[in-house]
Parts: C-alpha cells; sequence; structure tokens
C-alpha cells in the first residue's frame, strides 16, 4: 500500500586514511568517526557546491561522475578526473554516505517547504469546501494520480535514473542526453494518449472507482465532471517527473526539491481567490481545486526548464523505440506495469470501500494520509531520493560492499526520524487534527474520525519508510519483478484485512488495512533482499531502532500527558482549543531530542554534526 525532491555535487574529495576503531566499538562508532575526520575536506568543497546551487551554476554541470583514474576523456563535457578523489572504493563509498545526509537534509528543506504549504493547502480546502466537494475531488484525483506511479514517479525510480546513472558513469554526458532526449519522446507520447483515454472514458473510470456514490444524488455526475477536467493533470506531472530524473541523475536535486511547492501555491491560489470567480459564472464550486490542481502541474514544469537546460537536457524529444537503452529502460517499466496493474486494483478497491461508507470517509481518510506525508517526505522520502543515484552507481561499478553500507546508512537514518512520527501521530492524534483542521466546514465530527484513521495511519509511518529505502536497492540492482511480485501479495493482504474491517469499524477498517499490509510488504521485502545482498547490516540496523524507539515512547508519554492536561484545565475557545496540539507537539519533539541523546544516538550525532557545520560555514562567510 505504500509507494513515490539539496542541491549537491558529484565532485570528490580524497578522503583521509583512518584508524579502523578497536573490535567492539560497532559500526556506528566506525562511521561517526568517518565522518568527523572528512570534516575539513568537506567543508572547503561545500562552500563551492552551494555557492554554485545558489547561483544555478554546477560546479560540473558539464561533466559526467569524475573516475578515479585513468586519462582525461576527449568527451569535451566530461571533465579529466579529480586527482583528490578517492582511489579505493572504501573510500568512494565513505564519500557517499557522507554526503547522503546533506543531500537528503537539502531534498527535506524543499520537501519540507512544500509540506508545509501542503498542510496550509488541507487547511483551506477543509475550511473553504464541504464534505461532498472534498469527497468527489479526492476520488476524481485519485484516478489519475494512480497512473503517475507507472509514467511518473515509478518510472524514474525503476527504470530512467539507472539507465541514465549507467550511461553517465560509462558513456559520458553526451550519449546520456541523446537517451534523456528519446526517453522524454516515449513519455511524453504516452502521457498525452493517456490524458485523452481518461478524459474519454472519465464516467466508465468513475463508476469503477467510486459506484457508492450512486446513493447520494448529484454526487456522482459531479465526480465524473471533475475526474474528466482533472485527468490532463497527468500529462503535466508525468513530465514534470522525468525532468527531476535527469537533474537527480546528474546530483542537482534543488529544483526537485522545491517545485512541488509551486503545486501547493496553486492550491491555495485557487481556495482564496477562485471561488467567487467560479459562482459568478454558475460553475461548481469544486472545479475550483481542479484549477489548482492543473495551474500547479504547469508551473512545476516550467519551473525546471532552466535547470535541464543548464545541464544541456532540454533538447528536443524524440521518438526512438530502437534505441537499446530505450528498449532497457521500457524492460524495466514492463514489470512495473504489471505493478501499476496491482496498485491500481489497490487504488479501485480502497476509493470504492470508501464511497460505500458514507459522507466523509473519502475525505477523513485523504486529511489521515495527507498528516503522515508531512514526516514521511520531509525526509524519509528525501532520503530515498537522495539514495537511489548512489546506489545505482555502486551496482553499475559492481561495489556491492559499499552499496550495502550505504543502504544500511540510509535506512537507519530514515527510521530515526520515522519512528518517532509513528508513536506522534498515534498519541497526539486528536489535538494535531483539531489544531491544524477545525475551523469553517471541518469541526468536532470531522476531528474524531480524521484522529481515529490517523492512529492506524500514522502507526504505519515506520512501515513505509522502511519500504521505501528497501526498493530503492532492487531498482539499483536492475530487479523491478521482486517490488511487483510483493506488492501483489501486499495486496492480497489489504483485500483480505479491508474486506474482514471495513463492515465493523467503517472508514476506519480501511485505515487498519493500509497500516497491516505495508507491515507485509516491509517483510517481504526484506526476506527477499536477503537473497540479494551478502550482508543486509540487520544487527547494527535493529541497534540503532532499539534506542530510537526508546526515545520515541518515552517522548509518547510525555507528549500526550501534556496535551491532556492541557485539554483539561483549558476552554473550548477557537483559540484556546489550540494549546493541546501545540503544548503536546514542542514536549514530544523536545523529549525526544533529550532520550536519543541520553541514548547516544548516532543518527542524532550524525544529523546534529551537519547542522552544526553547516552553521560554522555560514558565520566564517558572513
Amino acid at each position: 500500500m505504500s509507494e513515490d525532491r539539496s542541491a549537491d555535487d558529484d565532485l570528490t574529495n580524497r578522503v583521509p586514511e583512518v584508524a579502523e576503531p578497536a573490535p567492539g566499538e560497532g559500526v556506528e562508532a566506525r562511521e561517526s568517526l568517518a565522518l568527523v575526520v572528512q570534516k575539513d575536506e568537506r567543508d572547503r568543497s561545500d562552500s563551492v557546491i552551494e555557492a554554485g546551487a545558489e547561483e544555478g551554476n554546477h560546479p560540473r554541470s558539464e561533466g559526467s561522475a569524475p573516475t578515479a583514474e585513468g586519462p582525461p576523456s576527449d568527451d569535451p563535457a566530461r571533465e579529466p578526473a579529480d586527482p583528490e578523489a578517492p582511489t579505493t572504493t572504501e573510500g568512494r563509498g565513505d564519500l557517499e554516505r557522507s554526503k547522503l545526509a546533506r543531500r537528503a537534509g537539502i531534498v527535506g528543506a524543499g520537501t519540507l517547504l512544500s509540506r508545509i504549504l501542503g498542510l496550509a493547502r488541507d487547511m483551506a480546502l477543509a475550511a473553504v469546501f464541504t464534505r461532498a466537494e472534498t469527497d468527489a475531488f479526492f476520488t476524481a484525483f485519485r484516478i489519475p494520480n494512480a497512473l503517475r506511479q507507472l509514467l511518473g514517479e515509478g518510472a524514474v525510480s525503476s527504470a530512467v535514473v539507472p539507465v541514465l546513472a549507467n550511461k553517465i558513469e560509462k558513456e559520458g554526458q553526451p550519449a546520456a542526453r541523446d537517451f534523456f532526449a528519446k526517453a522524454r519522446g516515449v513519455s511524453l507520447l504516452a502521457l498525452l494518449v493517456t490524458s485523452l483515454l481518461g478524459v474519454v472514458f472519465a464516467e466508465r473510470l468513475t463508476e469503477l472507482f467510486a459506484a457508492g456514490y450512486h446513493a447520494d444524488p448529484g454526487q456522482f455526475e459531479r465526480t465524473v465532471s471533475l475526474t474528466r477536467t482533472v485527468f490532463p493533470y497527468i500529462f503535466f506531472m508525468g513530465s514534470a517527473a522525468l525532468g527531476v530524473a535527469a537533474l537527480n541523475a546528474n546530483k542537482r536535486f534543488v529544483v526537485g526539491a522545491f517545485a512541488p511547492a509551486l503545486l501547493n501555491v496553486a492550491f491555495l491560489f485557487a481556495a482564496f481567490f477562485l471561488p467567487a470567480v467560479f459562482l459568478r459564472f454558475q460553475l461548481d464550486g469544486a472545479q475550483v481545486i481542479v484549477a489548482g490542481a492543473l495551474l500547479g502541474g504547469v508551473l512545476q514544469m516550467v519551473a525546471q526548464w532552466p535547470a535541464l537546460r543548464a545541464i544541456g537536457y532540454a533538447g528536443r524529444p524524440k521518438i526512438d523505440f530502437s534505441d537499446p537503452s530505450v528498449r532497457e529502460m521500457l524492460r524495466r517499466m514492463g514489470p512495473m506495469a504489471f505493478g501499476l496493474g496491482v496498485y491500481y486494483i489497490d487504488m479501485i478497491l480502497s476509493t470504492r470501500f470508501l464511497s460505500e461508507l458514507g459522507q466523509g470517509a473519502q475525505s477523513y481518510f485523504m486529511w489521515a494520509s495527507r498528516l503522515c506525508d508531512f514526516p514521511q517526505g520531509i525526509f524519509v522520502l528525501a532520503l530515498s531520493t537522495a539514495s537511489l543515484p548512489s546506489l545505482a552507481v555502486f551496482a553499475a561499478r559492481g561495489e556491492m560492499q559499499e552499496l550495502e553500507k550505504t543502504y544500511a546508512h540510509g535506512m537507519k537514518l530514515s527510521l530515526f526520524v520515522a519512528i518517532p512520527s509513528s508513536v506522534a501521530l498515534v498519541a497526539l492524534g486528536e489535538p494535531l487534527v483539531t489544531l491544524l483542521f477545525r475551523r469553517g466546514h471541518f469541526q468536532q465530527e470531522a476531528v474524531v474520525e480524521t484522529a481515529r484513521a490517523l492512529a492506524w495511519q500514522g502507526g504505519a509511518v515506520w512501515t513505509v519508510a522502511a519500504v521505501r529505502q528497501l526498493v530503492p536497492v532492487f531498482h539499483a540492482l536492475g530487479d523491478t519483478k521482486t517490488p511487483v511480485l510483493v506488492s501483489f501479495l501486499d495486496l492480497l493482504a489489504f483485500i483480505v484485512l479491508a474486506l474482514t474491517l471495513k463492515g465493523p469499524l467503517g472508514h476506519v477498517g480501511v485505515s487498519v488495512a493500509v497500516a497491516g499490509s505495508s507491515f507485509v510488504q516491509m517483510v517481504l521485502l526484506f526476506v527477499f533482499l536477503r537473497r540479494k545482498l551478502a550482508d543486509t547490516r540487520l544487527g547494527e540496523i535493529v541497534r540503532s531502532v532499539a534506542k530510537t524507539t526508546f526515545a520515541a515512547v518515552v517522548a509518547g508519554f510525555g507528549g500526550k500527558g501534556a496535551a491532556d492536561l492541557a485539554t483539561k484545565h483549558l476552554s473550548d475557545d477557537p483559540v484556546m482549543r489550540l494549546v493541546p496540539g501545540l503544548a503536546g507537539g514542542l514536549v514530544f519533539a523536545g523529549l525526544f531530542l533529550l532520550a536519543a541523546y541520553g541514548a547516544r544516538s548516532a543518527e542524532l550525532e550524525g544529523l546534529s554534526s551537519a547542522v552544526k557545520r553547516r552553521l560554522a560555514r555560514r558565520r566564517a562567510t558572513a
């Protein structure tokens, strides 16, 4: 049930030789030591990198990934090898892992902006529009959005980025640009055809997804109309996703990180400024939300164009199905197409189930999902996005030990964020929903129902985070079949749970099914990964998770206690009802950091060291 933006460099620096920690000190000590001794060298290169990113000039914008040895290439787009690059496999691996948190941090910064604007968007939609309008829009929007997993983000992660990264690494930028032009041509053709078919068959798709709306007069017809007008969104977002693939493969993450914020800006503009216009022309108010979605898609596609032009990837698209690399991309997408079928069935069933469970069910489920997306997107998805190029390069070089280390490093960082997020969303669900949404059309009944769904979906954030770190490893290894097989088994688990629980639990039963099937997916992916890797480094991951879980549980008890105390002693007026969520959240965050520090969490130490280095550089250049 789960699926899918840091400027950084592809410069490399020599990593000083360091002594290995004594036996018993563990991998965490080794990684912490490596991060410390690399500080001076990274500080020097980072200042160059960040300056280039801020000005839109990448230090190697015309170069390919450097090699540690060999004569300069005749390729004018490829720079000569960096004489200070690490010359050992382990040195290159340490360098990539040292960059991973920084890349994910800047990717996460852009995603944080998008998520904050996304919360503002959801608050506006909840207050301005009725539950009938939001139910219809969320249903209509999910239909084309499901196809993004194949034609957008799914194709990017499973097919385009690995093939493009391999082209850059082995053949240089001219070959990579030629492949990208052909990939874009094939993609745009598929997106155009899909958009047209969606418009033509909107009524049949709505019947498939939301037949339950026939019981509510006018709701089915409204959803058909919204589906027809919102379907072209997939063309804009699919095109934008392909552009992000080129930027990520070249390790330029800024545009991909910040462009999604434009979608939320468009939604906010539509919610605040367009309802009166649509009312004047006697148009359905729900079409205002569709207008925001289409405007946001166009803005995202346009915003990345200067960055693509700067690295030479803005050439005219070509259609060439005979090209071996295009065929390899399509071959990788084959299993993804089957996976889309699995995912589409999943989407159909969950949306259809919710359409049968009364007004508001779609909206409660979706707002709970949005709150879960917040922690997932800020760092978890950012880590997955930032790690894929590094994993793909290690796989292309056959450096499996470094791939294993990088995967484990990303998993530990991801769960360090995801586990406390799960605990916080379970312990503080109702106060947080009240804080964020209770106003306008969103009143106490909606608060309670959304919090009930959030308790289960939020509790599964950590399993989704693990899945998002596991899947890129398979994609980097060129295996797109295993994740699809696991998705099929995940679907079976979801169907069984949803059919069993939606009767007694209503819309909450669907959220329970989502959480349960996500756990099944995580376990199965890890089992299959053990057959792919010589060492999954489970021991060090478990030690890290134990420390993180301890800190999160301590914070959960403290945060819930603070929220309950505030609720008991404060009135229910519009201002005072915000205090429990604020108090509980602040106490939770403070206690978690203190407990993690007391437990000597290596992840906290690594992240805090990165922040300190960045602040020190800014003070030095001020």
